[in-house]
């Protein structure tokens, strides 16, 4: 097929950059526009541009010119960097003009009308946009995907919560450096040092969970109803985070049982074919000392979750350790995987009249 033409908003940050990075040589999307602020409008990318990504700046990007964060980009697709403090108001004058917004902000993460998507988890959750345009008048819509660390908490629950139930959970992340952008936490900060806090983090933990998991019903999501409790830190890992979680059960299952459900998850893409789908959205992992950020950030290309330490908990059910990769499965991968499904599913279909999407 024809490749989907796209834009980046916020193209000159660490997460822009990870799109950048992920897009370039994409088989379903090309990229046509590059959005930064104001400062950098007019100058090409790869000048404007301060390039923090391992592997090097795309030559293909090098030459194009960064506009502004405005409705008049040369794609009907575009993938949110922005920051959560200006993302808004500019995702909505996007789809206002008939764009689909696959966001990586927070701004309308928990909005009842916009989907909050892990396609492995939730994919029916697209029905809401529908409901979106006509109760908001927009040409175009907004996805999300959720925050990093929650992204790869429930893809991690989806097969104990779909088998088991899960009534109550316990989480301590350990989130890696990148997750603050760049540059980051100052180093004499972080440098021997853990940070026991991220602003903001701790709640998104506990309620995004509870809207993915939730249940489409006529209009509305009816949230799961699981206590969470979670605690937030920050860490001197570059890329990686690692949460230690434990789970209150809906009802008794043996360990092999636990293990086999995590195991076995395959959620429903397979057959597809979406290009930034893992095989195994869930590696488990026997060894006693894994996953570990260095060793296993990487799995699937980065999009899987990583699980270890299966084991019987004192106080709750059960508890392990898990790892995502926060720029790739909990950032800009996630928005592409998004994009990818609502391709699939004929949300990015033009209708006759060029500004506006078809609804299957």
């Amino acid at each position: 097929m024809d490749k989907i033409k796209v834009g980046i908003l916020g193209a000159t940050g660490m997460v822009g950059q990870r799109f950048v990075q992920l897009l370039a040589d994409h088989p379903w999307f090309e990229i046509s526009a590059l959005a930064a602020s104001e400062r950098s409008v007019g100058m090409p990318y790869g000048e404007a541009c301060h390039w923090v990504i391992a592997e090097e700046m795309p030559t293909t990007v090098k030459e194009i010119v960064l506009q502004g964060c405005k409705p008049d980009l040369s794609c009907r697709l575009v993938f949110s960097a922005l920051p959560a403090e200006v993302a808004g108001p500019v995702e909505e004058e996007f789809a206002t003009a008939g764009y689909a917004v696959s966001s990586n902000a927070s701004s309308y993460r928990l909005a009842p009308d916009v989907p909050l998507l892990v396609p492995e988890v939730n994919p029916d959750h697209l029905a809401l946009i529908e409901i979106q345009q006509r109760r908001r008048g927009w040409k175009g819509f907004i996805v999300t995907n959720p925050n990093c660390s929650t992204a790869q908490l429930v893809l991690a629950l989806k097969p104990l919560w779909d088998r088991f139930g899960i009534t109550a959970l316990s989480v301590v992340t350990l989130q890696a450096l990148s997750g603050a952008g760049y540059p980051g936490v100052p180093s004499l900060d972080i440098l021997d040092n853990v940070i026991p806090y991220i602003a903001g983090e701790e709640g998104k933990v506990e309620r995004e969970p509870l809207k993915l998991l939730g249940q489409l019903e006529g209009e509305a999501i009816r949230e799961a109803e699981i206590a969470i409790s979670a605690q937030c830190h920050r860490v001197a890992t570059r890329e990686g985070h690692l949460e230690a979680v434990s789970v209150k059960l809906g009802q008794e299952a043996g360990y092999q049982e636990v293990v086999e459900a995590l195991r076995g998850f395959r959620g429903p893409l397979q057959g597809l074919g979406l290009p930034s789908a893992p095989e195994h959205p869930i590696v488990v992992r026997e060894e006693v000392d894994r996953p570990q950020p260095r060793l296993d950030r990487d799995e699937g290309k980065g999009m899987s979750v990583v699980v270890g330490r299966v084991r019987e908990c004192p106080v709750l059910d059960y508890k392990f350790i898990l790892l995502g990769h926060n720029t790739i499965r909990g950032a800009a991968g996630a928005a592409i995987l998004n994009a990818e499904l609502l391709a699939s599913q004929g949300y990015l279909d033009f209708q006759e009249d060029p500004e506006g999407f078809r609804n299957p």
